[in-house]
């Protein structure tokens, strides 16, 4: 058998790429797509929440947010080396936006600024997590340039915990409880595949008692378990510190929004904490593999069914409560169309 021919990797300067940071790399980073590639180089799943966010007299370049956690992830670019201008700045916007994950890329690191991260990651307690990385350009021949991003800093306990992970998945150190779990969210994505519907089951499953989907920015349409109840319920889980706000913006069309449905949902403002949750509830033993089939069918279809009629009107909670304009809430929300 003939030897195969084989291409020669060739390094791409980054500014014959991007031009700028602002206009070029940070659009680009934004893109779901390349969040992607820096998730997986991270073991982040990232979900963008704001470009060039305002932090005090500063602009941050992306905010976002880890979806396994719902902690804040800020992202600083240069594509220059490392300078103290923008270390300042890192802590600047990190303090003001009480990020938790914290991420440096540049085309360079200076060694002193490597260890800065260091000796944050140090002194800072499991909360707080620095990265450094690094950026690249290669290509082979006259293919496009395919983007590299090399870690040049990390917190200590996040090469120990995902070591740890991936060690337990390996030696199937799931409990029972965990094991079942993900299981029946694998099944349930299954069924919403097999549906067709809006909400798609191409979402990794996890040992969680919750399953959650995107709905709108930053919200959640999803499926949750109480094996102690005996319950399962479908539900739209809002996040965040407006998650009131939008809570309160659609219980004032909770009529309509029941009428629609066909049915009457549980309105929980769940006062004890930020978060808020509109839901409706089933009797089932998540433990019973044999009844998951009708299980997810019920859940599958209750999802699909809570999604148009939540998803324009929780975009439309999230214009009114960035803008502030309570007034603005009859229209938008009311399921009448709008000029």
């Amino acid at each position: 058998m003939a030897d195969q021919p084989l291409g020669r990797l060739e390094r791409v300067e980054l500014r014959d790429i991007w031009t700028s940071e602002a206009s070029s790399f940070t659009p680009w980073l934004a893109r779901p797509e390349n969040l992607a590639i820096l998730g997986e180089t991270l073991k982040i799943e990232l979900e963008l929440e704001a470009q060039e966010r305002a932090v005090g007299p500063f602009r941050a370049d992306l905010l976002c947010k880890d979806i396994d956690n719902d902690r804040w992830v800020l992202i600083e670019n240069q594509l220059e080396r490392t300078d103290h201008i923008h270390l300042g700045q890192l802590l600047t916007y990190a303090s003001g936006l009480d990020a938790v994950t914290i991420v440096w890329i540049a085309a360079r690191f200076t060694e002193e600024h490597r260890s800065t991260l260091d000796w944050l990651n140090k002194i800072t307690n499991e909360s707080f997590r620095f990265f450094g990385l690094e950026v690249e350009l290669w290509r082979i021949g006259a293919s496009p340039a395919a983007p590299k991003f090399n870690i040049v800093s990390k917190p200590n306990i996040w090469s120990t915990s995902v070591a740890k992970a991936a060690g337990a998945i390996d030696a199937g150190e799931q409990s029972e409880t965990e094991a079942m779990r993900e299981r029946y969210w694998a099944a349930l994505n299954s069924k919403l595949e097999e549906i067709g519907g809006a909400v798609s089951g191409k979402r990794k499953p996890q040992p969680q008692s919750w399953m959650h989907y995107k709905i709108g920015r930053s919200q959640r349409i999803g499926a949750a378990m109480n094996i102690q109840k005996n319950q399962i319920r479908a539900e739209i889980y809002l996040r965040g510190p407006a998650a009131k706000t939008f809570f309160k913006a659609l219980k004032e069309h909770e009529a309509k929004i029941e009428s629609e449905l066909g049915y009457r949902l549980d309105w929980q403002q769940l006062p004890e904490g930020q978060d808020s949750r509109i839901a409706v509830y089933t009797d089932a033993d998540p433990t019973d593999e044999a009844d998951w089939p009708r299980q997810h069918e019920w859940l599958a279809k209750r999802i699909n069914e809570m999604y148009p009629v939540f998803a324009p009107r929780v975009g439309a909670a999230l214009t009114v409560a960035s803008s502030a304009q309570s007034s603005e809430l009859d229209s938008p929300l009311s399921g009448r169309p709008t000029d």
